[in-house]
């Protein structure tokens, strides 16, 4: 197996891990479906880690985002996107940079962030799928621990 293969099932597995028993998370837009996903850093392995430049720690989260289109025969393929977003609390804001990544036919999208232990996150992003005509704003708050 590639290193580059290896490394990005030990990170999907890392996120899987993370989310433990919690179901995966999506939303519809059109032909479109968003997952996403937020990790606490502390979860994924350090080889992991810096494969993706990732800084580990107790109070540092990614949000992972990956954009699929619905085609016909109810299939989905992986698509692009453009994207911009931030997160914030009730103190303070941060602008979220996105670093794609591209795992064979897997295209996702990490930004880093902060947080303080038990603090609601409200996120906003602003995407724009490859080939849609339209960019969409999606909105969802998640609530951080350290671990």
């Amino acid at each position: 197996m590639s290193r580059p293969l290896s490394a990005a099932l030990l990170f999907a597995a890392a996120v899987l891990a993370s989310v433990g028993a919690m179901a995966q998370q999506s939303e519809r837009f059109g032909p479109y479906e968003l997952h996403y996903s937020v990790v606490n850093t502390s979860f994924l392995a350090p080889e992991v880690a810096a494969q993706y430049g990732i800084v580990r720690g107790k109070k540092r989260a990614i949000l992972n985002l990956a954009v699929r289109e619905h085609v016909e025969g109810g299939a989905s393929e992986a698509r692009t996107m453009l994207i911009k977003g931030h997160t914030k609390d009730l103190i303070q804001a941060q602008d979220l940079s996105f670093q794609e990544v591209r795992e064979g036919p897997a295209i996702y999208y990490l930004a880093p962030f902060k947080f303080i232990n038990r603090e609601w996150r409200f996120f906003k992003l602003h995407f724009r799928p490859e080939g849609a005509t339209e960019t969409y704003t999606f909105e969802f708050k998640h609530q951080l621990y350290v671990h």
